[in-house]
């Protein structure tokens, strides 16, 4: 296991796998966004779908990460929308479709195409944290807009989809993903102090 851990993170600068994420996250976000198109299209005044594909839009700023790295570049804004949102709606996915189950929902084998693509999200955001050039001030402007975020999905109804057993618990759902919110932001912030890019 510690050979593979080193052989993976030996990995994670090397065009080959970087190639092979940003195919992966990029067919992911066009899915993703897919998978929104109903309730996008449900959602009313159009200005308010910027705030309803919050998985897709997190994986797509995570593959602009990844070709800025790829070509040499840092931009620390981008780092830090990709890293923490893209954390965030990852172990979100993964956690309310638990919760589903837990409730008694119905299993559906898209459950596990969503958990195991989300996991991978969330993975991915951590284990580039070393390679981010984030700053303070980056993680207070994508708090301002993920506590924004959460407050418009929440407050106007416009969050993702809940599994049915959820639905009469959305406000709670909406107090633990502005919980998700801050602690993905404390999270990244003290992964990338930790390796010493943060001053």
């Amino acid at each position: 296991m510690v050979t593979l851990y080193h052989w993976l993170m030996g990995s994670l600068r090397k065009s080959w796998f970087l190639w092979s994420l940003i195919i992966t996250n990029f067919f992911g976000s066009i899915y993703g966004f897919y998978w929104y198109k109903d309730q996008l299209a449900q959602t009313h005044p159009e200005w308010l779908r910027i705030f309803v594909p919050d998985s897709p839009t997190g994986s797509a700023l995570f593959t602009l990460f990844l070709i800025t790295l790829l070509i040499g570049r840092s931009v620390p804004t981008l780092e830090a929308f990709a890293a923490v949102t893209n954390f965030k709606y990852g172990v979100w996915a993964v956690a309310v479709i638990l919760a589903g189950w837990a409730m008694g929902g119905t299993k559906h084998w898209t459950d596990f195409m969503l958990m195991f693509s989300h996991a991978g999200m969330a993975i991915e955001s951590l284990l580039y944290a070393k390679h981010y050039t984030i700053r303070f001030r980056h993680i207070l402007m994508v708090g301002i807009w993920t506590t924004w975020n959460d407050w418009m999905d929440y407050m106007l109804d416009i969050h993702p989809y809940l599994p049915s057993v959820l639905n009469e618990y959305d406000r709670f759902v909406g107090w633990l993903t502005f919980a998700l919110s801050l602690f993905s932001l404390s999270l990244i912030y003290i992964l990338v102090k930790k390796n010493r890019k943060v001053v």
